[in-house]
């Protein structure tokens, strides 16, 4: 798989176009897992760092196989905290449910900002 590469503003319209160019970038297989990957990182960057943020997403085959999402922006220093919602909440299930799907997660720092990426396994869609 050639990797996908879509710089965009982090705005709530860009997440379904996000998803979209996921599915037809994976020759329109579902791939829901994946596609809920790319909505929940995309989506705490406009919640947690702010909509219109430039955000660079990336998707492509790691070197193990595996296949791994990836979204940079430029805020160096809002930390993602896995939360433990109630109940009621309405929100804070980003990371659990990034938690659950994916193999493995995890943030790069770097001065000029940071990356947020997950791996799922080939066999997962």
């Amino acid at each position: 798989m050639k990797p996908l590469v879509l710089d965009l503003l982090a705005l709530p319209k860009a997440v379904p176009e996000a998803r979209q160019a996921v599915r037809e970038h994976l020759g329109g297989v579902t791939c829901p897992e994946v596609q809920l990957c790319v909505s929940e990182l995309l989506t705490n960057v406009i919640t947690h760092v702010g909509e219109g943020t430039p955000v660079t997403v990336r998707l492509f085959r790691s070197p193990d196989g595996r296949t791994r999402v990836e979204v940079t922006d430029p805020d160096a220093h809002t930390w993602l905290i896995a939360r433990r919602p109630a109940e009621d909440d309405e929100n804070g299930r980003g990371l659990l449910l990034l938690d659950a799907i994916t193999r493995r997660w995890g943030v790069w720092l770097t001065p000029a900002g940071k990356t947020v990426w997950c791996e799922l396994d080939v066999s997962q869609h």
